[in-house]
């Protein structure tokens, strides 16, 4: 259903029609969406719809909420003022978790009454004031019904002097509708801490789904490089020192933990909580009933055995040619040369959470890069198939010092929905720009109940697409590799925005294959004066991969819109701009897309998996980049129309050779569908 026509409200109106019909059955809504701004946007029109309910005379008790990170509903003023995810979570965690506030021992009446001091740690960990009143709460689900957008959620936090994110986790069991990121449902080692507890009868929508193989796909890949192997050495080290000292202070600690062990890692982790150390990789069932290697089951021992493992990783990062190898492979010569099994491999993860919970450490992330050492044992003994390990020493064709790094790469995008399929009774895939419709169930390996596509209606001709494939000079403009950075191809696409800059009122939304080629073409663009040029009309903004410079730049280029100043916003297909970011009305009279946005086609993981998808799945190299690049593209001009009293123009600079040219055909065929 084409982009900005209303699938979101569609969907959310019947389903909770459905929920409202049926009250009896207790399905729960689980709407699911990639970035930030999507999730709060969905929020809204929940909010809207069950106003518009109300006004229509329906009463009924509703709760909808939603959930995302720490750093975007943290309100402890030493915490969110971290710029780093990772820095909110690790400092959140040394604020919350149990053994730290265990530490902090509280004053009794009767001592306050007696005058005697207090007992207390030597220097005592500050807990988090908001955390403590929302675990002091009586109430199971402290914030009544009503749909909370992430911005009342704060609100209520604030007035309430609750933590958001824990009050959002707390109230996730009673919410008719809970709307989170892909990653809660789709990366296991979020989704275990998570979405556990959903029932099966559950609703699950997968919106803006048109990315969701690469989603998969990221969820269960790593990549190792030397500093962080260096860093996970010095993690050990501070490990071994930690045991030591337990063990001269309180043995009885690891005893308690090595017992636990023997019965299993459920038993283990039956009072396991998030707050204790960054996810692990889902294990099967049957493997979590077992009991730990016994080779990896004391303290030390288990230390000795990453060690081990991790001085193996930096001997393969030594080589100076590229290496590509399955999992098996790679299993084989590790035990070859190190005799580290299998088995114990598979629980690292797992093992490690244990350890760091017996030793309640704080500051968990210095221990990220041990973190991602272990998941990756843990991920290569425990999958066969649809993996690939690729080494590569350097970092481009053209790099004479060698940065190597380790790609555990997923090649089968199947593999971490398949736990959905199977758990969830209905699964709903939806997007402006899922086309071509049959391509999705090759790739995820389903096979789906219902699958609709809906054109669009228009009563009056509100958008024109053209495409540019000469400039002024007749030089073809193309954002191939071979003639990307000609300066009359430079020149040109600069010409085209400063033309544009000049006859388009408001704003104008350009996009580029990829940041490196943006910041190519920026600096010659500067050198040129093409910017100058532009600046006499519009103001120029420019989207970074920094998640806060992008905001920043963002209010800004809307401040310019509303002012009447105009402004050009420069950024990257595939970026946070290109999806979830509405352009509509004046903030966006004209979209241009620099190139069509094809995948580096060089890039030994995209080979590895078009290889992949060739082989099993019979699914042309040529098809699946055309694909890739058609339903990019098609989100980046989507942007520009957002409603049906919108308008604006979609301009395609590139030259028009045969698979372009049909990329293009088929974005206009879709967006005139039924015009």
């Amino acid at each position: 259903m084409p982009s900005g026509t209303g699938k979101t409200v569609s969907l959310l109106s019947l389903i909770v029609a459905y929920q409202m019909q049926y009250p009896e059955k207790h399905r729960k809504l689980v709407y699911c969406s990639r970035t930030v701004p999507e999730i709060d946007k969905a929020l809204g029109e929940l909010k809207r719809l069950m106003e518009y309910r109300r006004d229509q005379g329906i009463q009924e008790e509703f709760f909808g909420i939603g959930l995302t990170s720490r750093k975007n509903l943290c309100l402890n003023p030493d915490v969110s003022k971290e710029r780093k995810g990772r820095s909110v979570d690790s400092k959140c965690r040394n604020l919350t978790a149990s053994w730290v506030r265990a530490k902090v021992v509280k004053r009794r009446p009767e001592q306050e009454q007696d005058g005697d001091a207090m007992e207390v740690d030597q220097s005592p960990v500050p807990l988090c004031d908001f955390y403590e009143q929302l675990e002091a709460a009586n109430s199971p689900n402290p914030i009544p019904n009503g749909i909370y957008t992430l911005e009342d959620l704060k609100a209520y936090g604030r007035k309430m002097r609750y933590c958001p994110y824990y009050l959002v986790r707390r109230a996730i069991p009673f919410a008719n509708v809970i709307i989170y990121s892909y990653h809660y449902m789709l990366d296991p080692k979020v989704a275990e801490l998570v979405s556990r507890e959903l029932s099966k009868d559950s609703i699950v929508v997968f919106d803006e789904a048109h990315n969701i193989d690469n989603v998969c796909i990221e969820s269960l890949s790593i990549d190792l490089t030397r500093p962080m192997l260096d860093a996970s050495a010095r993690s050990i080290t501070v490990l071994s020192e930690k045991i030591e000292e337990i063990k001269n202070t309180d043995a009885e600690r690891l005893k308690n933990e090595y017992t636990k062990l023997v019965e299993g890692l459920r038993d283990a982790n039956s009072a396991r909580d998030e707050d204790t150390f960054m996810a692990s990789p889902i294990l099967p069932d049957d493997l979590l009933k077992e009991a730990v290697p016994g080779n990896i089951r004391r303290a030390e021992h288990f230390v000795a055995f990453l060690r081990r493992f991790i001085e193996y990783l930096k001997t393969r990062l030594r080589v100076m040619h590229v290496v590509a190898e399955t999992p098996a492979s790679f299993l084989q010569h590790l035990k070859d040369v190190t005799y580290i099994e299998r088995k114990p491999l598979r629980f690292c993860a797992e093992r490690l959470s244990s350890l760091v919970r017996t030793l309640e450490l704080t500051d968990l992330e210095h221990f990220s890069s041990l973190q991602k050492v272990a998941a990756f044992a843990t991920l290569t003994s425990t999958y066969d198939k649809g993996f690939l390990l690729i080494l590569e020493p350097f970092e481009h064709e053209t790099a004479t010092i060698p940065n190597p790094v380790l790609h555990f790469t997923c090649l089968d995008a199947s593999i971490a929905i398949k736990p959905v399929f199977d758990r969830f009774s209905t699964v709903v895939i939806t997007s402006g720009t899922l086309s071509p419709l049959d391509m999705y169930p090759k790739m995820l390996n389903f096979e789906a109940v219902v699958q609709e596509s809906y054109s669009m209606t228009l009563s009056r001709n509100c958008f024109l697409p053209m495409v540019i494939t000469r400039g002024s000079d007749q030089v073809a403009v193309s954002s191939k590799f071979e003639v990307r950075n000609d300066p009359a191809v430079v020149r040109n696409f600069g010409q085209i925005m400063v033309e544009f800059a000049k006859i388009v009122p408001d704003g104008v939304v350009c996009f580029f294959p990829s940041y490196l080629y943006m910041e190519s073409i920026v600096s010659m663009w500067n050198d040129m004066g093409i910017l100058n040029e532009a600046w006499k009309y519009k103001l120029i903004f420019v989207e970074t991969p920094d998640a806060a410079e992008t905001s920043l730049a963002l209010a800004n280029y809307r401040k310019a819109c509303d002012n009447g100043r105009g402004a050009i916003l420069l950024s990257v297909a595939r970026g946070k701009v290109s999806e979830g970011i509405d352009f509509d009305h004046n903030y966006g009279r004209a979209v241009i897309m620099f190139g069509i946005p094809y995948q580096y086609t060089e890039s030994r993981i995209l080979k590895a998996r078009l290889e992949y998808l060739r082989d099993n799945l019979h699914i042309r190299e040529n098809d699946f980049l055309t694909f890739d690049a058609m339903r990019h593209a098609a989100q980046c001009v989507g942007r520009v129309l957002r409603g049906k009293t919108d308008y604006g123009l979609m301009v395609f600079a590139d030259k028009v050779d045969s698979l372009p040219h049909l990329i293009l055909l088929t974005l206009f065929k879709a967006f005139c569908k039924g015009r």
